[in-house]
């Protein structure tokens, strides 16, 4: 207890609200200002036992109050991945750059955040429209939350109409097949212990070299190939293609945790020979075991280390503007569905081996390239009876 003149004062520490709750005692003898303390502190832990805010709720609080309700989500039934909980962090931390996070609930509105595509596009003029509309929609879940937490009267937020063409959605930009061969003859180089002396280091750059190749042969999403499991790995098996080239093929299950859209899959893909040779140099290889763990096996290797040689090789390649072309590990699942449609694999089956739909893959990814376009252009027709054939 503390005095303001001749008067005791009662100060207790609010720790989920970051500051003291300060309240005059209203008396100068100490016995008497030490019960009607007791007293208070009793009342204001009775009141935070209820959810009560003494100095009323803020934006920097709702949005803490929101991530930890969105955390328990985390791989349970109907909630959301490690990588989407990742994104809703990011679209938080950008609200917090546009609106102070001192900025009280009353002072808030259904308008409050209707320019958001140009207070967002101050912040970063080359942000895709398609990533502001998406931050839109996860500021209406905060504002869902609030408005059930009653801190605000009002369900969503408006926005201004967002035009966004079909041909915007989605598009991503990816490696040509010229500039894949080129990063996989760099990587044969990249990981030589001519070029890499340090074995710690050699190990971390091959463990890099078959995460890249993985991806771009099985479609997995980085988030998925990230969390996968060796239990998740069902089986193996040599076949041979169509030119006589014989493949490892991997059975893999995607369980539904892991997965973005919250759909299990099972998959049969090339590239098994990448996870054999991975597992053999590897220590980690129990069923509860990351594929791609950190260097001591508790978690998922990082997205530090793997951007570190991914900016490398970028470099190493002479793709010097990859971060104005978009160019990541994502780009390698890109890669890998378009090369299926290159073999003309149905839609259908490529859509069943990414987790996604036919029509994600036709208005996402079926960007028909030049020598696509040249061979349907020389295509040779006959019209019979029956209507249009191909002739051979």
């Amino acid at each position: 207890m503390a005095r303001s003149g001749d008067v005791y004062q009662c100060r207790v520490w609010l720790s989920d609200e970051r500051r003291y709750k300060r309240q005059s005692l209203k008396t100068s003898d100490y016995e008497t200002a030490k019960q009607r303390a007791e007293a208070l502190i009793f009342e204001i832990s009775a009141g935070k036992e209820a959810g009560k805010k003494y100095f009323g709720m803020n934006l920097g609080l709702l949005i803490e109050e929101f991530l930890a309700y969105r955390k328990a989500d985390i791989g349970v039934a109907g909630g959301i991945t490690a990588g989407r909980w990742t994104t809703i962090q990011s679209q938080c931390r950008a609200l917090l750059r546009t609106k102070s996070a001192q900025l009280k609930m009353n002072e808030l509105d259904e308008n409050s955040f209707y320019e958001w595509r140009q207070m967002r596009q101050r912040d970063n003029e080359n942000l895709a429209l398609v990533t502001i509309r998406n931050e839109q929609a996860t500021i209406n879940q905060i504002a869902m939350f609030a408005y059930q937490k009653k801190y605000i009267p009002f369900q969503r937020f408006n926005f201004r109409p967002i035009s966004i063409k079909k041909d915007d959605i989605g598009k991503r930009d990816t490696f040509s097949l010229e500039e894949y061969d080129e990063l996989l003859g760099f990587m044969r180089r990249y990981v030589s212990k001519q070029v890499c002396s340090d074995e710690d280091e050699r190990l971390e750059r091959l463990a890099v070299r078959d995460f890249v190749l993985i991806a771009s042969n099985t479609a997995l999403r980085v988030g998925e190939l990230r969390q996968l499991r060796w239990k998740d790995i069902e089986s193996y098996e040599e076949a041979t293609d169509e030119n006589g080239h014989k493949h490892t093929l991997v059975t893999i299950n995607v369980r539904r945790e892991i997965s973005k859209v919250r759909n299990s899959r099972r998959i049969v893909s090339r590239g098994g020979e990448y996870f054999l040779r991975h597992r053999d140099r590897s220590i980690f290889v129990a069923d509860e075991d990351f594929i791609f763990p950190n260097k001591i096996g508790t978690h998922q290797l990082g997205t530090r280390i793997l951007y570190q040689h991914w900016y490398a090789m970028m470099e190493g390649i002479g793709i010097t503007n990859h971060k104005e072309r978009k160019l990541s590990y994502y780009s390698l699942r890109h890669f890998a569905i378009t090369c299926r449609l290159r073999a003309n694999v149905p839609i259908f089956e490529v859509a069943q081996l990414a987790g996604t739909s036919a029509a994600h893959i036709e208005n996402h990814y079926a960007h028909i390239d030049d020598e696509m376009r040249k061979q349907t252009a020389l295509k040779n027709f006959a019209l019979t009876r029956k209507g249009i054939s191909e002739r051979n």
